[in-house]
């Protein structure tokens, strides 16, 4: 299913769309584990080896994509909504690790 540009103006609408995407258990959990290795990386880079940076988007989106070719069967949003889609990866992790969301 895609959504127009048109109807998703707000991050809210974009939610709504994401989360059609992301029906998986698998997927889900792909993404909370890359986003989590990528934020881990990214802080471990900015301490202790800057060229490590490099990895962490490298790594965050590796798991995110191979759930959504493996497991979802669908085209991540991030080739068209980069910026909504890093945002919408975030707010799926904290739900996921903290609000107790199927």
């Amino acid at each position: 299913m895609e959504k127009s540009d048109l109807t998703m103006e707000t991050f809210k609408d974009f939610w709504e769309f994401y989360l059609t995407q992301h029906t998986n258990k698998i997927n889900k959990w792909m993404h909370v584990v890359g986003t989590l290795i990528a934020i881990g990386l990214l802080i471990y880079s900015l301490f202790f080896d800057s060229r490590l940076i490099l990895f962490s988007p490298l790594i965050g989106y590796g798991f995110a994509w191979t759930g959504h070719f493996v497991f979802e069967k669908n085209k991540p949003a991030t080739f068209k909504y980069p910026l909504r889609s890093l945002l919408a990866d975030l707010k799926l992790t904290w739900v996921t690790l903290f609000c107790l969301q199927k």
